[in-house]
């Protein structure tokens, strides 16, 4: 597993030089988009203590409620975290991390893809308005379909690569982590797992590289297994989306949002799996995919590559290529309506 990045300081894992973070008492976090995602990663931002927030929806009235409803359960929380409700880009400004959560939701037999242009034109406008009044923010992707929407909010902001990042990974392994111990019936503690690729069904889930306590699973589970829980994984959102029938997951998402947000606030040497620009690490140029990276307060230090079967670059060429597909596309339809990355 190798570093590597276009960040100055990606060769570096020891602290002594690692940069002087903001103090976590005064990190603001923008989250564009007051639907169930947002609502909750507000929730889980304050109650953790890792940010004020600042809740922008288009909506009116939506972002204030839910901010005041989550302010007057402070008293219980025993935090003292600001949440701001707004509908105006100007009370966003000097944000330090940008989530942008706006968008369309998945309904059921829709795929992600599905979403492309409506949310493509969503993202490329917000992008603009918040970059505008947070120059200096870190920006973070959780709209869907994510690699594409990741790359689109990249060219809208301007921002250098390693500060625009799209969560996927972290929410991806975490569905492979449940799934495992829930076939094994283990505490979920024990349980760590790898998955890489584009945020849809042609995931890469890596089973080499997920442990049960540091021992392989395939000591404990046979092909079929795996075979099963890798499918289950591929398709989790889409069966939260069957059942719920009115809109796609949040609770996780929001959670694996959160985690990212932290490690980068609280200046944490964490290794996690984003989508994050690739400039020939794993074979692949110019695209948002998910891949192992070490995050801290700059964003995105250094990208790791792991050591790749055929078969498993195969896989990730793959999911790199309906990424490549679709972006095209978006290019073409955002042509025919005037507008350009």
């Amino acid at each position: 597993m190798t570093p590597s990045s276009d960040h100055p300081d990606s060769h570096l894992y020891g602290m002594a030089l690692r940069p002087s973070q903001v103090p976590s008492s005064t990190a603001r976090v923008a989250v564009i988009g007051a639907g169930n995602v947002g609502a909750t990663l507000a929730q889980r931002l304050a109650e953790k203590n890792i940010a004020d927030v600042v809740l922008l929806d288009v909506v009116e009235g939506r972002p204030q409620g839910v901010a005041l409803d989550l302010m007057e359960a402070r008293g219980v929380e025993h935090h003292d975290r600001q949440i701001m409700g707004t509908n105006n880009f100007k009370d966003t400004a000097h944000a330090d991390v940008v989530v942008i959560t706006a968008g369309l939701p998945r309904r059921p037999g829709m795929s992600r893809d599905d979403l492309l242009l409506t949310n493509g034109k969503i993202v490329l406008d917000v992008t603009r308005q918040v970059i505008e009044h947070s120059p200096n923010a870190i920006v973070l992707v959780v709209t869907n379909p994510l690699d594409v929407m990741t790359y689109v909010a990249w060219k809208a902001s301007g921002l250098p690569t390693h500060k625009v990042m799209g969560m996927a990974g972290v929410l991806d392994s975490s569905r492979f982590q449940t799934f495992i111990a829930m076939e094994l019936g283990v505490s979920i503690n024990d349980i760590n797992a790898m998955v890489l690729g584009s945020h849809g069904d042609l995931m890469v889930p890596l089973p080499r590289y997920s442990t049960v306590n540091g021992i392989p699973i395939d000591r404990f589970l046979d092909e079929t297994a795996i075979a099963r829980i890798v499918n289950r994984t591929r398709n989790g959102g889409a069966e939260v989306v069957e059942l719920l029938k009115t809109g796609g997951a949040y609770y996780a998402p929001a959670s694996a949002v959160a985690v990212m947000v932290e490690s980068i606030i609280f200046n944490q040497p964490r290794i996690l799996p984003v989508a994050a620009y690739l400039q020939g690490q794993y074979g692949l140029e110019d695209i948002f995919l998910g891949v192992p990276c070490r995050l801290g307060f700059q964003g995105i230090e250094s990208v790791l590559e792991l050591e790749l079967t055929s078969q498993e670059q195969a896989e990730l060429q793959t999911s790199a290529d309906a990424v490549r597909q679709n972006l095209d596309r978006l290019v073409v339809l955002l042509a025919e309506l005037g507008l350009s990355l």
